[in-house]
């Protein structure tokens, strides 16, 4: 192939003005020319560039082709799982003790903490990976990885496990899910054993202090015989209302101790005397002998007012009185008990009109004995209570701190303790619920060696050749048109 020197050069090349370097580099290139005699010929060029595409072409589609003719098949087996993005929350009422509740955020709620990326990481984590390929009786290394892909604002999660034919990708699939959910089963039983290590000493202390306390009431109320500090405020009430019963016995006694003096006074005599009087009078003997005293009484007036002191018939009726009388007072002394000094104090003569007097004035100093008996008991009753009330003050005040701290540990106790049992209900508190939206699928394709991709890619490479070679080519004319240019220059 031949070029002619002198084509002349394109129309834009021409007044161009070439740096030194290049003009020097042209003038050299235009001496060889004229030594060739002004015409260049080179025709073993298009061998060479054949020659050249054609190594390049084996370069390119000799390892294409040897690796779609050696590589083995791959299928590739893909699961979708999902978090959903709600919390949880549970509360328990326990009667006469308060309320237990726990509550599990959003899982999403948390902008520094993933639980998608979380989840990623603990699927290729090597624990899951061994324990995945020892299920399937193969070593760690011949399982492989998967490949985990994350879908933006959204809680799905794609994984893809590649295996040698399409029930091996499924069933390594498989493996590597069970495996996830047995280590996350195994995260949250260790998570919750942690958390009731660690709340198990507290319970204990809870425990000890509700125990110690109930041991320290027990013996105060054994001490003291006060079961609690409301048996400290009935006794009070009770001495209060002693109190009240007192007052009220002694304005009784205080009423019917007038009312005995009065009719002390009206009749002369006192409640003994008048019951002796009334007894005496109730005997038949006795008033025969009043019946005659009184007869002999009324021969002793009219005898004195007819005769002098010292008439036999003045002194006879005298003598005759006397008698009766000192038989009557006997009589009375056998009946009553009474000596004859206490007898001579009595009213012998005729009751008449005074029983009822007599008798009423035995039934009210009755009824004010009584009284006095009712207000002697009722002090001593008040006395033994207020003794009481005074020595039971400290213990009381000991009793009542005790059942409130008792009340207190116990109440703290139990709240321990029943967030204790409903914080084991809580299981997605750290480890959020993940689900299975996709099970693993039963590939239908070959995904690995990529046929389509791979001739794609020497068509590519291929073409790229071609541009190279086609721009080799094209730099002889263009040299040659610079270099003219610069002659003309």
């Amino acid at each position: 192939m031949t070029l002619n020197a002198d084509i002349a050069p394109p129309a834009p090349l021409r007044g161009v003005r070439f740096p030194r370097v290049l003009r020097t580099r042209l003038r050299d290139i235009k001496a060889l020319r004229l030594l060739r005699g002004g015409r260049i010929s080179d025709p073993g060029r298009l061998p060479r560039y054949a020659g050249v595409f054609l190594l390049a072409g084996a370069a390119i589609w000799a390892p294409i082709l040897s690796y779609l003719e050696t590589a083995p098949l791959r299928y590739t087996s893909g699961l979708s799982l999902i978090l959903p993005g709600s919390g949880a929350s549970a509360s328990v009422n326990l009667d006469r003790i308060g309320q237990a509740s726990s509550y599990a955020n959003s899982p999403f709620s948390s902008p520094s903490v993933s639980p998608t990326e979380t989840y990623k990481r603990l699927l290729a984590a090597d624990r899951i990976l061994g324990a995945a390929a020892g299920s399937m009786d193969m070593p760690k290394t011949d399982f492989g990885k998967p490949r985990i892909e994350l879908v933006d604002q959204t809680g799905l999660i794609h994984v893809q496990m590649t295996g040698n034919s399409p029930a091996d990708a499924q069933a390594r699939a498989d493996a590597l899910l069970a495996a996830f959910f047995t280590e996350i089963d195994a995260l949250r039983n260790d998570e919750q054993a942690v958390r009731e290590d660690g709340g198990r000493s507290a319970l204990e202390d809870y425990r000890a202090s509700v125990a110690a306390t109930r041991e320290e009431i027990a013996r105060l109320q054994r001490e003291t015989g006060l079961i609690n500090a409301a048996q400290y405020q009935t006794l009070v009430g009770e001495a209060d209302g002693l109190r009240a019963d007192l007052a009220a016995l002694e304005q009784a006694l205080v009423e019917k101790s007038r009312a005995v003096e009065v009719l002390r006074a009206t009749l002369g005599i006192d409640a003994a005397g008048a019951a002796a009087t009334l007894k005496l009078h109730a005997d038949a003997e006795f008033n025969a002998i009043i019946a005659e005293m009184a007869a002999h009484a009324g021969a002793l007036a009219e005898a004195e007012g007819k005769y002098g002191p010292n008439h036999p018939a003045l002194r006879a009726a005298h003598s005759d009185h006397q008698a009766t009388k000192r038989k009557a007072q006997q009589r009375a002394a056998a009946i009553t008990g009474l000596n004859l000094v206490q007898v001579q104090m009595l009213d012998l003569s005729p009751a008449g009109g005074r029983v009822e007097l007599l008798a009423q004035l035995v039934r009210e100093e009755s009824a004010r004995a009584g009284l006095a008996a009712e207000v002697d008991s009722a002090r001593a009753r008040l006395a033994r209570a207020d003794a009481r009330v005074l020595e039971l003050i400290g213990p009381a005040a000991r009793l009542e701190d005790l059942e409130r701290d008792f009340a207190v540990a116990e109440a703290v106790f139990a709240s321990a303790m029943a967030r204790s049992q409903t914080s084991k209900v809580d299981l997605y508190a750290s480890y959020p619920l993940v689900q299975v939206l996709e099970n693993p699928s039963l590939p239908d394709a070959p995904s690995s060696p990529r046929k389509k991709l791979a001739i794609a890619a020497g068509l590519a490479a291929t073409f790229m050749v071609l541009i190279g070679l086609a721009m080799g080519w094209l730099r002889r004319p263009l040299i040659d048109r610079l270099l003219h240019t610069g002659d003309q220059g």
